[in-house]
């Protein structure tokens, strides 16, 4: 019974092991296998060029094309005509690709992830079917036909919303509403941005969202198995630096909504007359929500990493205060040989190995998060809205304040 005990462990964890290697949040779902039979996508997320170009496209170029007929792209009549509408530019051309993009740099930047548990042997062979079941649901939520369904419900009900309330109900003609006094009507073009464009964009967003609480839930999930943490490993968080670094596949996602605010603020800045600072609260809620977006699913593991420093604060503690006697009654209480030398001895360099590692302890992190990752990743949501600085002074001028910074 015991050999037959040890092969279903060794099965186990070879299954466990090959769920592993193919772990990704994105390698799955219905659009994805749309996205196959339509030649835009393989099974390793390639062909992403022809993806952003078909995908835009379609929630573009037809925009343009009917606005043109329409004689909306640059009409005088208009408050805002299709080939002013920066925010519609953005959103399409900047914003929707960065989305697509993005699923490749995650997939391949998130993949070893789940491996990484089982290399560096933070779970046990008993919590080896828990880790592998966590896997698997994250499998089976990312590839589920009713999510992704839901969600395209969900998108079309809230766009119906924010097209009436939003969109339609403007005291102004637009390339995509003209306004007939109390009320205003859709163009042709706007039936397509709102039926069409918008849904896809507002789609692919929500399907993001979809997939980081995908990622949540499955380190959720881990944290409840009890990874084996060592509080003396010197990336200062136990043995899970890697997940800190694992952030930074989040980046192209957090600067496609850095350009989605630009966009919104460059289009009220240039005719509503606002100027950048106005929006300073919207900005600092928009860095704030994304990075608690990503930076949240980490802090599942704060507990476990918590009671690992109190231990091995404890432990090494109790283990400095045996050396450090047994030190001093040999060496201060003439404990040694007459012919013992202090300089060279190994109880030196075993004393000071002592002090660096109950040191590694004092300054080990109760989350995986560093701050370096925190202001990189902020910088990069707010890279695209660093040129809106422009609006408020011109470029030499700018150029002259920075340069003073520098020097």
């Amino acid at each position: 019974m015991a050999t037959d005990h040890r092969d279903l462990s060794s099965i186990s964890a070879k299954e466990t092991l090959r769920e592993a290697q193919a772990f990704s949040l994105v390698l799955g779902g219905p659009l994805f296998q749309l996205l196959r039979h339509a030649h835009l996508s393989d099974d390793a997320l390639l062909l992403v060029r022809q993806r952003i170009a078909a995908i835009s496209l379609l929630a573009w170029l037809p925009l343009l094309s009917i606005s043109a007929l329409e004689g909306h792209l640059m009409g005088g009549s208009l408050a805002l005509p299709f080939l002013l509408d920066v925010e519609a530019h953005v959103r399409f051309l900047v914003a929707l690709p960065l989305l697509i993009l993005s699923e490749l740099v995650v997939h391949k930047r998130i993949r070893p992830i789940a491996l990484a548990f089982l290399e560096r042997d933070l779970i046990r062979e008993p919590a080896m079917p828990g880790f592998a079941e966590a896997i698997r649901k994250a499998y089976r939520m990312r590839n589920s036909v009713r999510a992704e369904l839901g969600l395209l419900v969900a998108v079309y009900f809230a766009g119906a919303y924010v097209l009436s309330h939003r969109y339609v109900a403007l005291p102004a003609s637009t390339w995509y509403a003209v306004s007939s006094g109390a009320d205003s009507q859709l163009t042709v073009a706007g039936v397509w941005y709102g039926y069409v464009s918008l849904p896809i964009f507002q789609f692919l967003l929500v399907r993001w969202y979809f997939r980081l609480f995908i990622w949540a839930r499955f380190l959720w999930q881990v944290s409840r198995l009890r990874p084996v943490l060592v509080a003396t490993h010197p990336d200062r968080v136990g043995g899970l630096g890697f997940l800190s670094n694992a952030v930074y596949a989040f980046t192209l996602l957090l600067v496609a909504h850095g350009a989605l605010g630009a966009g919104q603020f460059a289009s009220r800045i240039l005719f509503a007359g606002a100027t950048l600072p106005d929006f300073k609260v919207q900005i600092a809620v928009m860095v704030v929500f994304l990075l608690g977006l990503v930076f949240g699913p980490l802090l599942v593991f704060a507990p476990q990493l918590a009671q690992a420093k109190r231990i091995g604060l404890m432990e090494y503690g109790a283990l400095a205060e045996r050396y450090v006697r047994g030190f001093e009654v040999k060496w201060q209480g003439g404990g040694a040989a007459a012919d013992d030398q202090l300089v060279g001895s190994s109880d030196i360099q075993s004393l000071a190995d002592l002090s660096n590692g109950y040191d590694v302890i004092r300054s080990m992190r109760i989350v995986p998060i560093t701050r370096d990752t925190l202001l990189q990743l902020a910088a990069a949501t707010l890279a695209p809205i660093a040129p809106l600085a422009l609006t408020m002074m011109p470029l030499e001028e700018l150029l002259k304040q920075l340069l003073g910074l520098l020097f």
